[in-house]
């Protein structure tokens, strides 16, 4: 099995451009593809998993990737699958979020001569003239096919600003330019960004001609990576500081049974054969399941022995022993409480728990939240200085969240 056949086995590939062209390139180690990332924050989430183990999997194979930085196009913002106008966001915060991206990337991937390049689209987009640009490339887009794209037709009835309009070009120009001066002949992107790729397979044909249209090759891969890395309206990050490895590992043990091993083909490099024996798991089994995807994505991000951790933390916590050695911990200072003790909101805010007062407030009145196994029912409740005897307590959040918090 080739790595392309590898890739549609897994459930990786949603629509391509010239699959036989594709299979031949990419199963020969001749495929130099780029895939974007805006930076939009700090760190990557669980939703870019999908993007950096396909880019992994393909260096395996002899391809090269190259990672390309949105240093220009974040200054724009995509509006595919939004609802609203993303946050404006300064040069300065931009290059910012672009080192945090790097540094985790290099977890994946091999960057260096012949190998892997980063390249940041700001060294071209943003030196650009407006008006040499339309001379350009102005007269290759049609906007009543722009109109049409999915990307923007979500957008149309809310109202979408002229400045995200631009979006589709400056990412297809990206494709164009690194088609140029890059010899990149192949892109990957969600399914979401298909309207926008096809934009730069077909500004490459329009501009270069019909030859070089020949090795512009557009592959896509599935949605499913967009979807992942959220849950209860908070992202999951790469950053350990931002999401814990064990809250991390609990994320992915805790996914939907129909996604388990979804999840496991897409995400984990663990062999086909393997997974194709746990098809028939029910049950229990799927469990099991559930513990090998948490503990395989665990180990690629934050490294086997905090995966080790993270996965004997979690043991013991649901186990008859109730360990919490390895449970994630916030340590308070004696500034933190009153005479009497903590307020349950300050506790959860102070733990990262919650991304506001009024979130915790809901989780409170809805019954999510325990203190040493008491669920917890006024928004008012202080947490008594008396149960830090002990040292510390640990709260629950919904049914599968727990966090140790030290006196």
């Amino acid at each position: 099995m080739g790595i392309y056949e590898e890739l549609v086995a897994r459930g990786l590939i949603a629509q391509v451009t010239n699959e036989e062209e594709i299979r031949e390139m990419v199963n020969a180690g001749k495929a130099k593809f780029y895939i974007g990332f805006d930076c939009t924050a700090d760190s990557l989430t669980a939703g870019h998993f999908m993007a950096l183990t396909l880019m992994k999997r393909l260096q395996m194979a002899g391809n090269q990737p190259i990672a390309l930085i949105g240093g220009g196009t974040t200054m724009i913002g995509d509006p595919s699958g939004r609802t609203d106008m993303r946050k404006m966001l300064t040069k300065e915060d931009i290059q910012h979020n672009a080192d945090c991206f790097k540094r985790q990337m290099e977890r994946f991937i091999e960057f260096g001569e012949g190998k892997a390049q980063m390249v940041n689209n700001a060294e071209w987009l943003l030196n650009l003239n407006y008006v040499e640009l339309l001379r350009e490339v102005g007269a290759c887009f049609s906007v009543n096919n722009m109109l049409r794209a999915e990307c923007y037709k979500q957008r149309m009835e809310k109202g979408l600003s002229f400045l995200e309009f631009n979006y589709m070009i400056m990412q297809s120009y990206d494709f164009y330019y690194l088609y140029k001066n890059y010899g990149c002949n192949m892109q990957f992107g969600g399914d979401d960004q298909w309207s926008n790729m096809l934009g730069g397979t077909e500004l490459i044909r329009k501009k270069l001609g019909k030859d070089a249209h020949a090795m512009t090759i557009t592959l896509l891969t599935d949605s499913q990576g967009n979807k992942m890395g959220k849950t209860a309206g908070n992202a999951v990050w790469l950053d350990a500081n931002k999401t814990s490895p064990y809250d991390f590992y609990q994320y992915w043990r805790n996914v939907a049974d129909s996604d388990v091993l979804k999840c496991i083909r897409m995400l984990t490099f663990l062999p086909l054969e393997e997974i194709d024996k746990m098809d028939s798991w029910e049950g229990s089994e799927l469990n099991k399941a559930k513990e090998i995807l948490a503990y395989e994505l665990t180990a690629l991000v934050h490294g086997k022995e905090e995966a080790e951790k993270a996965q004997s933390a979690a043991k013991s916590v649901f186990g008859a022993g109730g360990n919490s050695d390895n449970m994630p911990s916030t340590n308070l200072s004696a500034e933190d409480f009153s005479d009497e003790g903590i307020n349950i909101i300050d506790a959860l805010i102070k733990a990262n728990l919650v991304a506001s007062r009024g979130e915790a407030r809901r989780l409170i009145e809805q019954g999510g939240v325990s203190v040493d196994n008491e669920k917890v029912t006024a928004v008012s409740y202080i947490i008594p200085v008396s149960d830090f005897e002990k040292g510390y307590v640990i709260i629950k959040k919904g049914k599968k969240v727990f966090h140790k918090i030290i006196k």
